[in-house]
């Protein structure tokens, strides 16, 4: 793990896929800065020490992707001084109705459930990329359950925005294969008794992120021709560029 990798890790006790999107070069020669905007797993573990380390960030927003019976089962982030918890479901299938099959490409399989997302999710993906770019909001930290899928669609859709090469925010998508082993092992350690994870849960390979950005421009022009198709308005847009590049 290079020092910057590790600069964008940031360890809690409870979280696992918790890490920082700044760092990362964009349009104009200009860099993310670090501090505003985060990604994580499922924040409703966090226990008293990783309150401390969380409220230290002095993280003012949560966007909460994860579907509303996902939030009803395992609970929300803590109430916290000065913290305002939004929760955004962008419309999806159940992946259950297409499950992985062993024969088929994994990368392939995630790009078409992430395609499926793009074009079901409008409405929630306009949301929570119009959260993100009003600075007001930041530092913000979106996440869902495992912190890879809906929280990599949106980072991947921000992070283009700002003009990140695509193959940079492939690497960042891929860092959660790291991440969901640590979950995994935790969960089989915690709950000895539920069945092993299923490899589409715990895959991020980067091709998968490479191909999802590449076929939302061969669909609509270009990322930001997109999310103007979701209802992200051209300020926007020029708000993400503004405070999310330094």
């Amino acid at each position: 793990m290079d020092a910057t990798e590790d600069r964008r890790r940031i360890p809690f006790t409870a979280m696992f896929n918790f890490r920082d999107v700044g760092g990362y070069r964009g349009l104009d020669g200009r860099t993310v800065p670090y501090g505003r905007l985060y990604r994580s797993d499922s924040l409703h573990r966090m226990d008293s020490a990783d309150r401390d380390a969380f409220s230290a960030l002095g993280v003012r927003t949560v966007v909460d992707l994860r579907r509303p019976q996902e939030v009803e089962r395992d609970g929300r982030v803590p109430d916290l001084d000065g913290l305002a918890y939004r929760h955004i479901h962008p419309e999806h299938a159940d992946w259950s109705t297409q499950p992985y099959q062993p024969e088929q490409d994994l990368a392939r399989y995630l790009a078409d459930r992430y395609a499926d997302l793009a074009r079901t999710g409008t409405t929630g993906l306009a949301q929570a990329i119009g959260l993100i770019a009003d600075g007001a909001n930041a530092p913000v930290v979106v996440h869902c359950v495992a912190g890879k899928d809906r929280t990599g669609i949106v980072c991947g859709l921000t992070l283009a925005v700002l003009g990140v090469d695509d193959a940079e925010i492939a690497a960042d998508y891929a860092l959660s294969i790291e991440a969901s082993q640590r979950f995994a092992a935790w969960i089989a350690t915690a709950y000895p008794h539920l069945p092993e994870l299923p490899a589409a849960f715990l895959a991020s390979p980067a091709e998968t992120m490479l191909l999802f950005l590449a076929e939302i421009r061969e669909g609509y022009g270009s990322v930001d021709d997109y999310l103007r198709h979701t209802g992200v308005t051209d300020e926007q847009l020029a708000a993400l560029r503004t405070h999310l590049l330094g």
